[in-house]
């Protein structure tokens, strides 16, 4: 299992949490704390958040458990391609939750493959059926789409299936599917609308091409499939497909994980390829033509070089773009109350509170500049913010140490800095003793990943690490037992026990 760890003799600084006065649940019931927080009556709320996922709805339900008036505006754009969804956002219905339901399959798979080394003996030929999969994975999204809209009645937040837009300062439209327009006002407003995935822009990609927001509820198996793209989805979407049993080739005009450690992004590459993923590197396609029409039907797609002028062509059932995504704050009418934008990335430059250039704005989640796209950081982002407009609180969300997991068949996880932003930040030759960055491909990584995020958290060190024991057999318990350091040029592979 290839591992990697990297070590710092400096700590690192950590966010400090400032103890709040004692808010009673008394307090709250009878109304005492409601005059405390002295409400402002010449708004409709106390606070609005425009847009329904995962930082939205914790931030508007934690405001609404603090006893503030909440209303949480969300409507879905549909895709290209005409697919939408509930409540909720991206992750719970095309992101995070159908994605690891679907490399969980491909890892059933696998198992069942592997299980015949080891006695079982299967009378017929194991095959998968993608309908019965998405049937599953859509059922499962369902019932947390009626879970997420029982919460927010229960904790009485007002959730309207409307397009947010603001029309003057503290007032916003809200457009509902049919056009009908109603105006509502509030003393604070959160951003949290997301993104969006991002288009070639070529001839056909459109009309022809699929991304992750028509992918998890494919009504039908996408076949031969060209994967568009070096990201996170990309890869993820790549391996379980070939975990699968499809065939499938991932096309990349640059490197692999941008932003990622590239040490291990090149190992994940590597653990795909014994899958059987075919990489085409260095190319980006320039056409998509649509040869036959089907479920799937057949594309041709023409390529170019990104370093020269050659030209290759390719059939393929089903063209999956994961090339990136776009911050969906270009049409909420933040120009007309003065909110600053990054022109280029379209997201939203905010303080250490997720406070914007507008006082009473504030923005969480994938829409912000400079802090990671992850679920659990909007989740937590939101529910501090929260809190510290309304609790009384001072806590703010730390987000250096945010851990995560690129789900590929062999697992990649990762918490703190990549080997490229340690150099970067603290020089070579300082890379001993504090744990700054941690890094593992192996299986059930994002298991392994979650208990060191603690650690670090905690102040990890090398030396605790050493101090250890570790389990035996497991593939965490090699991080109790390392001695060669990268800059030794030393064999790193395990020998024994």
């Amino acid at each position: 299992m290839p591992i990697k760890h990297r070590v710092q003799r400096k700590s690192l600084k950590t966010s400090h949490t400032v103890s709040s006065p004692l808010v009673t649940p008394q307090a709250h019931q009878s109304g005492v704390l409601q005059k405390l927080l002295q409400e402002d009556p010449t708004y409709d709320y106390d606070l609005i958040v425009i847009g329904g996922g995962s930082g939205g709805l914790s931030c508007a339900q934690e405001a609404a458990a603090l006893g503030r008036r909440v209303m949480v505006l969300d409507l879905v754009v549909p895709s290209p391609q005409g697919t939408s969804w509930g409540v909720a956002g991206t992750c719970v219905n095309v992101g995070c939750v159908p994605k690891k339901l679907m490399h969980q399959a491909a890892l059933l798979g696998q198992a069942l493959t592997d299980s015949r080394k080891f006695g079982w003996e299967c009378s017929q030929q194991v095959k998968h059926n993608w309908e019965t999969m998405t049937e599953a994975i859509q059922k499962h999204v369902g019932s947390l789409n009626r879970s997420y809209q029982r919460a927010l009645r229960e904790k009485a937040v007002a959730y309207v299936n409307s397009y947010g837009e603001f029309v003057e300062h503290h007032k916003i439209k809200a457009t509902n599917g049919k056009g009908q327009e109603t105006y509502y006002t509030a003393a604070k407003f959160v951003i949290a609308t997301g993104e969006r995935p991002r288009y070639l822009g070529i001839q056909g990609d459109k009309e022809y091409c699929i991304t992750s927001d028509d992918f998890f509820s494919l009504p039908y198996c996408p076949g031969a499939t060209l994967v568009v793209g070096a990201s996170s989805v990309a890869l993820e979407c790549a391996g379980f497909l070939a975990g699968l049993g499809l065939e499938v080739t991932v096309m990349v005009s640059s490197q692999l994980l941008r932003g990622f450690d590239q040490e291990m992004a090149e190992k994940v590459a590597s653990s795909m390829q014994q899958l059987g993923v075919r990489f085409l590197r260095k190319f980006v396609p320039v056409e998509v033509q649509q040869l036959e029409k089907g479920s799937p039907g057949k594309l041709k797609v023409v390529a170019k070089s990104t370093e020269g002028t050659e030209i290759i062509e390719g059939l393929y059932n089903t063209v999956l773009l994961a090339i990136g995504r776009d911050s969906c704050t270009k049409k909420i009418g933040l120009e007309k109350i003065g909110v600053k934008v990054n022109e280029k990335t379209g997201k939203i430059p905010v303080n250490d509170v997720e406070q914007s250039s507008v006082p009473y704005v504030y923005a969480v989640g994938d829409v912000v500049e400079g802090q990671p796209e992850l679920t659990p950081v909007a989740v937590q982002a939101g529910r501090l913010l929260a809190r510290r407009l309304f609790g009384g609180r001072l806590e703010k969300c730390d987000y250096i140490n945010a851990p995560t997991v690129v789900f590929t068949p062999l697992e990649y996880g990762c918490c703190g800095y990549a080997e490229e932003k340690a150099v970067e930040v603290y020089r070579k030759e300082n890379l001993e003793d504090r744990v700054i960055g941690f890094h593992v491909l192996g299986p059930k990584a994002g298991e392994i990943t979650q208990g060191f995020a603690a650690a670090m958290k905690c102040g990890l060190t090398k030396q605790l690490l050493d101090d250890t024991i570790g389990i035996h057999p497991t593939c965490a318990q090699v991080f109790t037992t390392l001695e060669t350091t990268k800059s030794s040029g030393l064999d790193i592979t395990q020998k024994g026990c």
